[in-house]
């Protein structure tokens, strides 16, 4: 099964994010999947400010994993696997220790992992249109 979000424009991005934390049920590990600057930090940042998050959300290329803290949720961990030159880098941070944790988990590149994702991890396209809008897929 497959749920289809529009962002039309920056404006509508966090009612967007709203209906997607809304419709993802108990899920909390996402693979965001877009080409280079298809918005999936972007995308990340707006459902992070849905959940509430206390600190200022970036793409965390450099430290491969940022913690954001919260007031509803209370840990929110995203990932950045782009620069990881083996997929076994991953498990030297403890990834599975963030995917089983039960908060959420944002992935960006997370095709560099596969192998080591979870079976209940959503897979999100980001597929930026014509006209600049945004289509996410999310595969449930």
């Amino acid at each position: 099964m497959t749920k289809e979000f529009v962002i039309n424009t920056l404006d509508d991005i966090e009612t967007t994010a709203k209906d997607f934390i809304d419709q993802m049920q108990d899920n909390k590990v996402f693979a965001f999947n877009g080409k280079m600057g298809a918005g999936k930090t972007t995308f990340i940042k707006a459902i992070c400010s849905v959940l509430q998050t206390q600190d200022n959300v970036c793409s965390p290329t450099f430290a491969i994993v940022n913690v954001y803290n919260s007031i509803t949720q209370g840990e929110i961990y995203h990932f950045d696997f782009y620069r990881l030159t083996s997929p076994l880098q991953a498990l030297d941070i403890g990834i599975e220790e963030y995917f089983y944790s039960g908060q959420y988990c944002f992935l960006e590149w997370a095709e560099n992992i596969e192998e080591f994702l979870p079976e209940n991890c959503i897979f999100v396209d980001i597929i930026e249109q014509e006209d600049k809008s945004r289509k996410i897929i999310a595969h449930l």
